[in-house]
């Protein structure tokens, strides 16, 4: 089973990592900074503890005793999802003064998985180049985009259909591609 690291930051649209957590199979371990906590209150009513039931713990983002600010506890994959500009920036520039970010330092020096979910727009050109310099390293740049080529009929079918895609990128399954059933049937 798939062990996932799962970050949620201070940025809007924090639906999208509510959704990934309640949608990523494996066993997950959620880490929430204090803006996280206040933009989930804000932004969908939900406090941290109602996502208990789909992760099999929670750790403070102060506490940087946590098991993952050692690289001696593995993760398949770490997803900051969302993850604000700031953080961001301070992952590119080696700040490690959160569990968050001391996760992400770990993610690095160990060269494991991570993926970015990066909400903010327009981006700055020094958020640019953060994104660049992490993408360099490795780590995989995903703005929150969701994927319009399935048609969404609903809010939450535009948000699933983003957390389909970060799925995909882990491995997992994430349903049918784009024009899939062109691949089972014969060409013309």
């Amino acid at each position: 089973m798939a062990r996932y690291l799962i970050g949620m930051t201070g940025a809007s649209g924090i639906v999208c990592g509510v959704d990934f957590v309640r949608r990523c199979p494996g066993e997950k371990f959620l880490v929430m900074s204090d803006w996280a906590r206040q933009v989930l209150q804000s932004e969908t009513g939900l406090k941290p503890s109602d996502l208990d039931p789909h992760v099999r713990r929670q750790f403070r983002d102060e506490d940087l005793a946590a098991p993952f600010s050692s690289g001696s506890n593995r993760f398949d994959a770490f997803v900051i999802v969302p993850c604000s500009v700031s953080t961001l920036a301070k992952i590119a520039a080696g700040i490690a003064d959160t569990l968050v970010t001391r996760a992400a330092a770990v993610a690095l020096k160990e060269r494991m998985r991570m993926v970015l979910a990066v909400r903010e727009t327009p981006l700055s050109s020094i958020a640019l180049e953060a994104c660049l310099k992490l993408s360099r390293e490795g780590v995989v740049i995903m703005p929150v985009s969701p994927p319009w080529y399935r048609e969404p009929k609903t809010l939450d079918d535009l948000i699933a259909g983003f957390s389909a895609k970060i799925l995909a990128l882990l491995g997992e399954d994430a349903g049918p591609g784009w024009r899939a059933d062109e691949l089972e049937s014969p060409g013309s």
